[in-house]
């Protein structure tokens, strides 16, 4: 039994929120509150469940609401209701720790799915609790980018917003991708990813949203495609910007409606899936030549993220060899001259090209490995 607390200035929207979730489960309790300040009391009072909250109101606005709820009673979802001008203050809300937002008017089965979603949340654990991504897949570096791309992950990862990551190829935007799953109360579920650059533009549909048996000459059987592979968890789209606007104006749809069809089948299929996607183009250049949907952007990217080059941030070198060449061999080391070296090369190819030369030299260098070595064994004509 889930207690809901409604908070919303215009009585008609209260009731049309009060009589759609109660006749969609008989079991759920509601209380109302007419502005922010009535909202702020019953909160500290009671303990609720779920709180659906209006955005512009008088004496106290949503975002006050919001604020209280998060230093109160953080582990209670937040569904932001939000009029058309509201959309920037609805990422600002995001930002800040809400489990989602509703446009007015309310798509009603948005709604409804929405507020299930948020019911069956778990409990955010204390920070010192979360589940940490493997160590395969960590984010190393004390520079002051990546302390800033950490502080978004935690804020923006237990949320439902999606997460719009730019950054240069070989920069690490996967590893920022997984973080937010990993610490996202989405971590027990599938993490898919999909190279959209990858996939030829004739099989990108079929990778996506799956196919029939039949529906082409090379489908044999029936296959699930990765947005149902993803069901209840995160959806990685990688290079998005590669991806045909065939394909673009499908996934806009699914991500409005929350159902795909596989190719073939005329029945559509709900699916519950948070997407992440990235790109190592210049998004708004791709958009003026036609070649992005604005719409399908602006789906995007709630929460935008950066991932800078590794020339922008020498200063993360030491630590990144380290971690590299600790997980080939515990016992090779670099003498500082070495780290000094690498971080005097010009890094074209980023992390991966890093992490590819730390291999070069745990392979090709003493015991001990020095300037020399990463001298002589960078210029190797051996491919990053």
């Amino acid at each position: 039994m889930a207690h809901i607390l409604i908070v919303e200035d215009e009585a008609n929207i209260r009731r049309v929120l009060l009589k759609v979730l109660a006749g969609e489960d008989k079991t759920l309790i509601f209380s109302e509150a007419e502005d922010g300040v009535s909202a702020i009391s019953s909160i500290s009072k009671v303990t609720f469940d779920l709180i659906l909250c209006d955005i512009k109101m008088p004496k106290k606005d949503g975002i006050e609401v919001l604020s209280f709820v998060q230093e109160h009673s953080p582990q209670t979802p937040v569904i932001m209701i939000s009029g058309h001008g509201d959309l920037e203050t609805a990422v600002q809300a995001m930002r800040l720790g809400a489990y989602d937002y509703i446009a007015k008017p309310p798509d009603l089965n948005h709604l409804l799915q929405t507020v299930r979603s948020a019911l069956n949340v778990q409990p955010k654990p204390k920070k010192s609790n979360l589940k940490r991504a493997p160590k395969k897949y960590a984010m190393v570096g004390e520079s002051e980018a990546i302390h800033t791309i950490h502080n978004m992950v935690d804020k923006v990862a237990p949320t439902m917003a999606r997460v719009f990551i730019q950054g240069p190829n070989g920069s690490g935007k996967e590893l920022v991708a997984r973080a937010l799953h990993h610490k996202s109360n989405r971590s027990g579920a599938p993490f898919v990813e999909v190279n959209c650059a990858a996939i030829p533009s004739e099989l990108i549909e079929s990778e996506l949203f799956g196919h029939m048996k039949g529906s082409f000459t090379s489908a044999h059987k029936d296959r699930k495609g990765t947005f149902e592979q993803a069901h209840g968890g995160t959806l990685f789209l990688d290079e998005i910007g590669d991806m045909s606007l065939s394909a673009q104006a499908k996934v806009l749809r699914a991500l409005e409606e929350h159902k795909i069809q596989r190719v073939g089948s005329d029945k559509s299929i709900s699916v519950d899936v948070r997407v992440v996607a990235a790109t190592n183009k210049n998004i708004k250049e791709e958009i003026a030549h036609n070649r992005f949907r604005e719409d399908l952007y602006h789906r995007l990217a709630v929460i935008e993220l950066y991932v800078p080059p590794l020339n922008d941030r020498k200063d993360d070198i030491p630590l990144l060899a380290q971690y590299f060449l600790a997980a080939l061999s515990p016992q090779k080391e670099f003498h500082p001259d070495a780290i000094k070296a690498l971080q005097q090369i010009n890094w074209t190819g980023n992390i991966r090209q890093l992490r590819n030369v730390i291999e070069r030299l745990h392979i090709l260098g003493e015991h001990q490995i020095t300037a020399h070595d990463v001298n002589v064994y960078t210029t190797l004509n051996v491919s990053p």
